[in-house]
């Protein structure tokens, strides 16, 4: 397996990224969503650690854009948090596909979140600002000049960071997801979970991808962040 995961699996294709894919096992697949990002991708140490103690001088909600939103959880969870601890979060999530979009949108009307089919490069043209941009388990999807583009992107969105969490590529965490994964049947998720783990960075891979003022930090078990600092 070691040697099976020594570089980055570049050429696979994940299942939810194929325009013809089985629209059910989709739309399943952006449910389940909900309880992997909860549970495996470390948001909460996140939020706490990087949002909830994030503030502006003039007390104006934190604003927060979600690149790649997929079906909406990770937005509605963050909004739900500060919520919950009464902090003013306002989360806009963007996703270019037209299928998740619309997924995201079916939710309703979620106080302090919204839902866009729009690419980063949109809103730059929009002259748009966030205090803070992130993404989840999506820089292992972009090709080369993909991930320039959304660093760029976010450069220019973030006015105080951006934090880009995305999979470690190990053994370990292949061989254990593998096993994690088997109660989650009638989408993609075990799949295109392996498949998102073969196609992942190791920290150095990301950090000599990266242009300069990004750094790469462990962020939780198998995760890192990509992060910048304006200032």
């Amino acid at each position: 397996m070691g040697i099976l995961l020594r570089r980055r699996a570049t050429g696979d294709v994940e299942e939810m990224d194929r325009p013809d894919c089985d629209a059910r096992l989709l739309d399943n697949t952006y449910r389940q969503f909900g309880v992997i990002n909860r549970v495996l991708s470390g948001w909460r140490k996140l939020y706490v650690g990087e949002l909830r103690t994030t503030t502006n001088p003039d007390q104006r909600p934190l604003t927060v854009l979600d690149i790649g939103s997929g079906g909406g959880d990770l937005a509605v969870m963050l909004a739900r948090w500060a919520a919950r601890d009464g902090k003013a979060m306002h989360v806009t999530g963007i996703d270019p596909d037209p299928r998740a979009a619309r997924f995201a949108r079916q939710r309703g009307s979620i106080p302090d979140v919204e839902f866009r089919e729009a690419h980063s490069s949109d809103l730059v043209r929009e002259g748009a600002s966030f205090d803070v941009v992130i993404s989840n388990h999506v820089l292992h999807h972009l090709a080369p000049d993909e991930l320039r583009q959304l660093l760029a992107d976010s450069e220019l969105l973030a006015a105080r960071k951006a934090l880009h969490n995305d999979l470690i590529r190990s053994p370990a965490a292949f061989a254990l997801f593998s096993v994690a994964a088997l109660p989650f049947r009638h989408s993609f998720i075990r799949e295109d979970g392996l498949t998102s783990i073969r196609r992942s960075y190791r920290p150095a891979e990301l950090a000599a991808a990266a242009p300069p003022g990004w750094s790469v930090q462990h962020s939780w078990a198998f995760h890192q962040v990509l992060t910048y600092r304006q200032g």
